[in-house]
């Protein structure tokens, strides 16, 4: 297949949602389907791997640890992508109330894709199935921060209709005794 984007079809519980095509189907493409489930603990190793392609060194022990918080504290969702039942990537979401608005608002805390895995839909349908997600929580307001060197993944949130609207800044805090 070649490495531009074929129909999706995204299979959430109790629903299909077909993803616009970005172009027609050549003859010598193959139909892409794209399955989104929800992350059990045994996806850690995957995880692990997708962190370390975004530049984060996880292992597998660290990543089960991470996942026994997560996957426990309803605020938080994690899918997964899968293509021939192999996981391609995975997107992590937070609902939150904050100072600023009466609603509780959504998270994007992690979104990574296999390299070998890129360019195929599979971001942008763990984008469509976060938001869908996010809209059943009642959720009309969603941020994501990216590395400011990470200029491919601006252009993809800004085509999903994301705009840029401030700064973030981090700070490292020494450990207390």
């Amino acid at each position: 297949m070649s490495e531009s984007t074929a129909r999706c079809l995204i299979q959430c519980p109790r629903s299909r949602v077909r993803l616009p095509e970005p172009r027609p189907i050549l003859p010598n493409d193959r139909v892409l389907h794209i399955a989104i489930r929800a992350a059990e603990m045994n996806d850690a190793a995957a995880f692990a791997q997708l962190m370390c392609e975004l530049g984060y060194q996880t292992s597998t022990a660290e990543m089960r640890q991470r996942l026994e918080w997560i996957l426990t504290d309803a605020r938080y969702r994690t899918f997964i992508a899968e293509l021939d039942n192999q996981i391609a990537g995975m997107i992590g979401t937070l609902t939150l109330r904050s100072y600023e608005h009466n609603d509780a608002g959504g998270r994007i805390l992690t979104l990574v894709i296999f390299n070998r895995a890129r360019r195929r839909g599979i971001g942008r349908a763990l984008i469509v199935a976060a938001e869908k997600d996010f809209a059943q929580r009642g959720v009309r307001r969603v941020a994501v921060d990216t590395r400011l060197t990470r200029k491919d993944a601006h252009k993809f949130y800004e085509a999903l209709g994301y705009e840029r609207n401030g700064w973030r800044f981090m700070k490292q805090l020494s450990m207390c005794d």
